[in-house]
């Protein structure tokens, strides 16, 4: 699998996307404002699922038209370029509301594609 596999980018979506609901079971909203280690490692993790997304090429993107790849793309746009105007109700609505559909849509892909390279 090289490294401008789509693939790969989808895997990265997945674990950081996982992560992120992984870090916030058993945490409220109120959370991310006491916690500053909690709100710069969940920014830090949609910024990689956004990331991951936008270097998801458009043909592959196409089979998949369910998945909200460029919404997903644009939320890290405006993580990274308005870093000092980051909504945390809207971020934790993203990972409370958002990710968990996101989720098992990658997870389908990978297991359609894992099947299709057998």
């Amino acid at each position: 699998m090289s490294r401008r596999d789509p693939v790969v980018f989808v895997h990265h979506m997945l674990d950081h996307a996982l992560e992120a609901r992984q870090m916030t079971r058993g945490r409220a909203r109120a959370d991310l404002d006491k916690d500053r280690m909690l709100n710069l490692a969940l920014v830090r993790l949609m910024e990689v699922v956004g990331e991951a997304s936008r270097r998801v090429p458009d043909d592959f993107r196409s089979r998949y038209p369910r998945v909200p790849w460029r919404e997903t793309s644009d939320f890290r746009n405006r993580l990274i370029h308005g870093c000092d105007e980051i909504n945390f109700d809207t971020l934790w609505e993203i990972i409370q509301e958002h990710l968990p559909p996101l989720i098992e849509q990658l997870e389908t892909i990978l297991a359609g594609e894992s099947r299709a390279t057998v």
